[in-house]
C-alpha cells in the first residue's frame, strides 16, 4: 500500500494529543497520590488515586484519543477543548467534593461528566468503514462510565450521611 493510498484518520491530532497528555498527567498524579496516601494518612487517598488513574487517565485517554480514529468528520479542536474542560472540571468537582465531604459538589461534577460523555458520544456518531468493533468498544466504555456515575453519586451521599 503506497503512502498516498493510506487513509488518514478523521479526527484532530491536536485533540488526541491533548487528551493523551492530560490522561498521562492524571495517571502520574494518581500514582503520586497513591505513594503518599499511607505515609500522610490521607483518608480518601486511595480513592483519589484510583479516580485519577481510572477516570482521569484511562477512561479520558481512551475516549479522547479514540475520537481521532472514529470521528466520521473532522474532529473540531474547539470541541476537543470543550470536552477536555468539561471532563476535567467534572473530575475536579468530584474529587474536591469528596475530599470536602460535600456530596452536592460531587453531584455537580457527576452532571458535568454526563455532559462530557454526551459530547464525546455525539462526536463519534456512526462508524466508518471497518470501524464497527472499535465503535462498539468506544460505546461500551461510554456506557460503563455513564453507569458508574449514579453509583458514585449515591456512595458520596451515603458517606456524607
Amino acid at each position: 500500500m503506497s503512502e498516498s493510498s493510506h487513509a488518514e484518520p478523521e479526527g484532530s491530532k491536536k485533540g488526541a494529543v491533548a487528551f493523551g497528555a492530560v490522561a498521562l498527567l492524571c495517571v502520574v498524579g494518581g500514582g503520586l497520590v497513591a505513594a503518599v496516601t499511607s505515609p500522610l494518612h490521607l483518608e480518601h487517598g486511595s480513592w483519589t488515586a484510583a479516580y485519577l488513574v481510572l477516570v482521569g487517565g484511562v477512561a479520558q485517554g481512551a475516549l479522547g484519543i479514540s475520537q481521532y480514529f472514529l470521528a466520521p468528520r473532522r474532529f473540531v479542536d474547539r470541541k476537543a477543548v470543550a470536552e477536555l474542560v468539561a471532563w476535567n472540571s467534572a473530575s475536579a468537582a468530584v474529587i474536591g467534593g469528596t475530599l470536602a465531604g460535600n456530596p452536592w459538589v460531587v453531584d455537580a461534577g457527576g452532571a458535568l461528566l454526563v455532559a462530557a460523555l454526551v459530547m464525546m458520544f455525539q462526536t463519534v456518531g456512526r462508524p466508518g468503514p471497518k470501524q464497527d468493533w472499535a465503535l462498539w468498544g468506544y460505546r461500551v466504555l461510554v456506557a460503563v462510565v455513564a453507569v458508574s456515575i449514579p453509583v458514585g453519586l449515591v456512595l458520596a451521599h451515603l458517606r456524607a450521611a
